[in-house]
C-alpha cells in the first residue's frame, strides 16, 4: 500500500506525461494523414487529378506535342499544389511540435510552479 504522496508524484510524473506523449504523437499521426503528406511526396509529379491525354500515333506530330505541353502542364500544375499542401501539413507539424513541447515540460513544470506560488504567497502575506 503506497502513500498517497508517492501515487501522486507517480500520477505527476509518469502517468500523466505518458498519456500526454500518447495524444501528442496521436496529433501528429492525425496532422500527417489528414494533410495526406506521405501519398502527396509518392505522386508529387502525378498528373493533377490525373488529368492527361494519350500521345497519339507517331506521325501525328502536332498532336504529340500538344498533348506533351498538356502533360506536362498537368503535372506542373499537381506539383505546385501539392507542394502548397505539403508546406501547410508540415506547418502546421511543427505548431503540433512547438504546442505539445509546451503542453508536456508546462506539466511537468506545474508542481514547481505551484511551490514557487505558494512561496510567493507566503512572502508577500508575511513581509
Amino acid at each position: 500500500m503506497m502513500s498517497i504522496f508517492l501515487q501522486g508524484l507517480i500520477w505527476q510524473f509518469f502517468d500523466v506525461p505518458k498519456a500526454i506523449l500518447k495524444g501528442w504523437k496521436n496529433f501528429l499521426l492525425f496532422n500527417l494523414n489528414y494533410f495526406s503528406v506521405p501519398i502527396l511526396l509518392k505522386t508529387f509529379f502525378s498528373h493533377w487529378r490525373r488529368y492527361h491525354y494519350p500521345y497519339g500515333k507517331v506521325f501525328e506530330a502536332w498532336k504529340n506535342i500538344e498533348t506533351f505541353v498538356f502533360n506536362m502542364m498537368s503535372r506542373i500544375i499537381g506539383a505546385l499544389l501539392r507542394t502548397i499542401f505539403i508546406i501547410l501539413g508540415l506547418f502546421i507539424e511543427a505548431l503540433i511540435i512547438l504546442g505539445g513541447t509546451i503542453v508536456f515540460f508546462g506539466w511537468l513544470l506545474l508542481p514547481v510552479l505551484l511551490l514557487a506560488g505558494l512561496l510567493f504567497g507566503l512572502k508577500l502575506v508575511f513581509y
